[in-house]
């Protein structure tokens, strides 16, 4: 259990966030989200006492144990079982089999457990760090995106750990579908603020987005109000009679709450550049295997056919040969065995982050973007340059000093800039923050040919495949549907098994998965009747603003009517247009007192109905 408290910090002139406070009480399980550059690993970093704060402090129990899974790897045994040994607490250090269960359980042979950690790529590296982590026994657990070279399996098996393990966990992932699975509680990171709430990160976005709209239409009000406040004193100012009405309405001008107008946040922006294609058929694979020499075949028996608007997820364990399959496809390396062929018409655009090491170092950011272009001009590729976060002068930044989040930004600013009719990509999020993963989400959907896919982030499997590519058993098959249809399935056969480890308790995976989906159904259902509710109301308050705009507009041409009778010194007019001038300004009163009603209304009924949302489903 830990209490931050007034906690702010700054990178130079750079405000990261100001005044946070919230506690993290036992056995809370916190997502923690942001956009990129906001300050969540930095966050992490201060409560792990690896970065010092401006100001503020963070107040943990005496002996309280914190666990820090970091980016950055460091081993000092010589295989892994001894590595991850050393996690184990000196009163637990006889407990192998909790080691091997862990290990297995993130994807390990028992085989592998003699092999040096250096032998093993990254995405295993990481796992080794997190399994010494998860062995030991601490109090807290921050994980700065555990879920990054993860398969699914090994992520269905880590929600479940972390599930059960009775400690406190903050957490950082850019897959809201692992995220929802675990947390309690969202801890958010927001205009330089840090706010708490209870419930999932769909209900964090909603409120925000909730609170967003509202600040907007009460900044938008205040501002028609605050107009004809000072258009009624700069008339009547000089009036006695009127006197005490202009005072009135010159303090309300002093005491009223002020609402700034918000200023956009920058996120990634994707739009990929749809080539025409009219035939059916895209591609024709036939028989597809691959093995690498004097090695047995990663998989055999692929045959399938692709066609426009298809989207076909690419699945299985880490190691089966999914980025093996792209690679082929991507003409970048050749099968073994079997043939496809792409129609003539067809255009691939690939995105693999290996792919950074093709990146010309001596290039800037926006030279680069135009080494793929077509027709290339400096304004298209800026554009496209600040669609990926590379604003104004940050476009001329040289490839050698980017860091390997923002290169990944560049190849994905290539794809964009490289006209194409199948899409061709491996673990495209993996450094990108929820809103620029929804955003390349609705571009895959919006996306007029086909789409292949290599992702462990159900969420976007779940919203964007119709057709899947299953490895299992050194074969590969294709399913004709979408990957909701065969998500348990995948689980119950590629389960790791707890063979040779201690292990009293089968999870009933499959079962929890189908309660995950009818809680998820459940949850569609209350959005509905929700907003059947919310969209009247909200209506209502539409109709309203719209009447106000009507009279106001309507203020503009009495008033010019009324310059013109004033100068034809047409009394009768002056007089009639002065009443209806009148009674329009009565009327807006009027009205904007009904909208303050309307929305009153409207705003309450949202608390309300987020209150029994989180009752329901929290």
């Amino acid at each position: 259990m830990i209490s931050v408290q007034n906690i702010s910090k700054s990178y130079g002139t750079q405000l990261i966030f100001k005044n946070g406070s919230f506690a993290v009480k036992a056995g809370e399980k916190i997502a923690l989200i942001g956009r990129n550059g906001h300050g969540k690993t930095t966050l992490l970093r201060i409560i792990a006492e690896e970065e010092e704060c401006d100001a503020g402090e963070i107040i943990k129990p005496k002996g309280y144990r914190i666990g820090y899974l970091k980016q950055e790897f460091e081993f000092a045994s010589k295989n892994i079982l001894e590595e991850v040994c050393l996690g184990l607490t000196s009163e637990h250090g006889d407990e192998f089999w909790q080691v091997k269960k862990v290990l297995v359980g993130l994807g390990f042979a028992e085989k592998d457990f003699e092999r040096a950690p250096c032998e093993f790529s990254g995405g295993y590296q990481m796992r080794i760090s997190l399994a010494k982590l998860l062995v030991g026994k601490h109090d807290m657990f921050l994980l700065d995106e555990p879920t990054n070279f993860l398969d699914i399996v090994s992520i269905r098996w880590l929600v479940e750990f972390l599930k059960e393990w009775p400690g406190e966990l903050v957490i950082i992932s850019h897959d809201r579908h692992f995220l929802n699975e675990i947390s309690t509680h969202v801890v958010g990171i927001h205009r330089h603020a840090i706010r708490k709430i209870q419930g999932i990160v769909d209900d964090y976005f909603e409120q925000i987005f909730i609170e967003e709209e509202v600040h907007e239409k009460q900044r938008t009000n205040q501002e028609k109000r605050d107009k004809q406040m000072k258009e009624f004193i700069s008339a009547f100012r000089a009036k006695a009679r009127h006197a005490n009405l202009v005072q009135s309405r010159i303090k309300t001008l002093e005491k009223q709450q002020t609402f700034h107008k918000l200023h956009k946040i920058s996120t990634l922006s994707f739009k990929f550049q749809y080539a025409p294609f009219e035939p059916k058929n895209m591609l024709d694979a036939e028989n597809i295997g691959f093995h690498y020499p004097d090695s047995s075949y990663l998989f055999r028996n692929l045959s399938f056919s692709m066609q426009k608007g298809d989207r076909i997820g690419i699945l299985g364990k880490n190691g089966m040969g999914k980025t093996t399959l792209l690679r082929i496809l991507a003409r970048n390396l050749e099968q073994s065995e079997g043939r496809f062929r792409y129609h003539k018409n067809t255009r691939l655009a690939y995105f693999a982050q290996s792919n950074t090491i093709n990146l010309n170092p001596k290039f800037t950011i926006e030279e680069e973007i135009m080494s793929v272009m077509e027709g290339a001009n400096t304004k298209s590729a800026r554009d496209i340059c600040g669609s990926m976060m590379f604003s104004g002068d940050m476009a001329l930044k040289k490839i050698s000093v980017l860091s390997g989040g923002e290169k990944c930004r560049v190849l994905l600013g290539k794809i964009i800039a490289s006209p194409a009719n199948v899409l061709l990509l491996d673990e495209p999020t993996h450094h990108l923050d929820m809103e620029s993963c929804e955003s390349l989400v609705e571009a895959m959907q919006e996306f007029e040919g086909a789409v292949i896919i290599v992702t462990h982030n159900e969420d976007i499997l779940e919203r964007v495949t119709n057709n899947c590519i299953v490895f299992r058993d050194r074969n590969a098959f294709f399913h004709h549907g979408n990957f909701a249809e065969i998500s348990a399935n995948i689980n119950d056969e590629a389960i790791p098994g707890d063979s040779g480890v201690r292990n009293n308790e089968k999870r009933e995976t499959v079962n929890s998965f189908k309660e995950q989906k009818n809680i998820k159904k459940e949850r569609a259902i209350f959005i509905q009747e929700r907003s059947k509710i919310l969209t009247p109301l909200k209506a209502k308050v539409k109709e309203i603003e719209n009447s106000i705009e009507e009279f106001e507009n309507k203020i503009n041409l009495v008033e010019n009517d009324l310059i013109t009778a004033s100068m034809n010194q047409d009394s009768k007019s002056i007089i009639e247009l002065s009443r209806e001038l009148s009674l329009i300004k009565r009327t807006i009163d009027e009205l904007y007192i009904t909208l303050e009603s309307a929305t009153e209304v409207y705003e309450k009924e949202v608390l309300k109905q987020d209150n029994n949302f989180k009752e329901q489903f929290s």
